[in-house]
């Protein structure tokens, strides 16, 4: 059995197909990756909730440790997400890994995620427990 002992206080997923964040916010709830696991519905939400993490007052909200980002959603799509989080300056200096998450990734789509540095990995709709266990080896290994 897999169990993290919840080593994340906070990841974040960011995607409009209730059905992938159900999917998703269970498995990492069953392995006991985070304590928290918070669902936006699209880019801006993030950004917004982001910007108050950001401030520094005592009730702001905690940033994640990990964001999972879906490519293709409405009202602000996961690259205009990349851009404005990088033109707010929320990438300066913060430990958040970003992975992206897209049921059909363009050749194109790829290669621009290769030009957002803060971007270390694209996976497959829905997460695996492979993809999980993989996830955290590689980025939070000092946490398990």
């Amino acid at each position: 059995m897999d169990n993290y002992n919840n080593a994340l206080d906070l990841v974040m997923l960011v995607d409009d197909d209730s059905t992938t964040n159900y999917l998703n916010e269970r498995l990492l709830n069953e392995m006991n990756v985070a304590k928290q696991i918070l669902v936006m519905q699209n880019g801006k939400e993030a950004i917004d909730y982001l910007v108050k993490a950001g401030t520094a007052t005592e009730d702001a909200p905690k940033f994640p440790d990990l964001i999972f980002l879906d490519i293709k959603m409405p009202v602000m799509d996961g690259f205009s997400f990349l851009e404005e989080y990088q033109k707010r300056g929320l990438d300066s200096g913060d430990h958040v890994i970003i992975l992206m998450l897209t049921s059909s990734a363009s050749f194109y789509d790829l290669e621009r995620l290769k030009t957002f540095q803060k971007v270390k990995k694209h996976f497959a709709k829905a997460l695996t427990r492979h993809d999980v266990r993989e996830i955290m080896r590689e980025y939070f290994s000092n946490k398990n």
